[in-house]
């Protein structure tokens, strides 16, 4: 784990820093931080140093240098780093690979009760291993074409032999309830700024409107309308920091037809109306106080 330590920080800054190595990105934070929002695709992350929370709807995923995060869709979280200075690494999950790894394994049944899209395990030490050796590739650039696909592979190996193996096994065939609901949530990251409806987005899935929300809420820990109220605010979080507009325009441009309804439901999910919040929010980039949040 030192070592694992050493090379994050070395090869990390502040922000998430892509790779050479694809779909691995490092982050560095300094301190403790303020919750900040983000949209996580499926992803494997590792905390090397220091502790960390994400929070899904309402229930809170915490994870250490001991643990590791999973997940399985794409879903939108709040996170903060609970205790500094953090190191961590995001491996982006391939479908493909995982579905090839899955041909030349054991079958083994996915069930049909639907799975949380996120979870916390144990970082045992054949999981630690090749992930340690993947990292040290980025001291050898040379070698990252040859051997990273086989070590990632390797790490993608032993989680599906972990305790989520179903989740995982379930993310990769497209037959799948999770990668049915996958599919609704794509079109609801496309259009959220478009009034949905629930029937459209169970139509496709492939299931009737009582299973899709019974399977999107226990995948997401959200209802549908409510995954795409999060979709929303965020969005319009990044464009009012992002360009010089008011909070009414930016307000519907994400879908919202009432500047007091949006105000109202920005101050609830970040704890300041919208003028107020992106202030705050641009002093605390500027004081180099925050990091990502794998």
């Amino acid at each position: 784990m030192n070592e694992l330590c050493a090379l994050i920080d070395r090869h990390g800054s502040s922000t998430p820093t892509p790779t050479a190595i694809p779909r691995l990105t490092l982050s560095r934070s300094n301190a403790a931080t303020d919750m900040s929002t983000a949209i996580y695709t499926p992803v494997f992350c590792v905390i090397a140093q220091g502790r960390k929370r994400i929070l899904l709807g309402g229930e809170s995923f915490n994870y250490d240098p001991t643990s590791y995060l999973i997940a399985s869709a794409d879903l939108p979280v709040t996170g903060q780093v609970l205790e500094g200075p953090a190191l961590g690494l995001m491996l982006a999950l391939d479908a493909a690979f995982i579905a090839e790894l899955l041909l030349q394994m054991k079958p083994a049944s996915t069930g049909r009760a639907p799975l949380k899209a996120m979870a916390v395990s144990s970082l045992e030490a054949d999981l630690l291993d090749p992930v340690l050796r993947l990292l040290r590739l980025l001291d050898q650039p040379g070698d990252i074409p040859v051997l990273a696909p086989l070590i990632e592979r390797e790490i993608l190996y032993r989680l599906l032999l972990g305790s989520h193996s179903k989740m995982l096994r379930q993310f990769a065939l497209p037959s799948s309830d999770l990668s049915r609901i996958s599919r609704a949530i794509s079109v609801i990251r496309r259009r959220f700024h478009e009034p949905l409806r629930v029937e459209e987005l169970a139509h496709l899935a492939g299931m009737s409107p009582p299973s899709f929300h019974r399977h999107f809420r226990a995948i997401t820990t959200m209802s549908p309308l409510q995954f795409q109220k999060k979709i929303r605010l965020q969005e319009a979080r990044c464009l009012l920091l992002t360009r010089h507009a008011d909070a009414a325009s930016v307000g519907f441009d994400v879908g919202y037809e009432s500047p007091s309804q949006f105000s109202r439901e920005y101050r609830r999910m970040f704890g300041a109306p919208p003028g107020r919040d992106t202030l705050r929010v641009r002093r605390a980039f500027n004081s180099d106080q925050t990091g990502g949040i794998p």
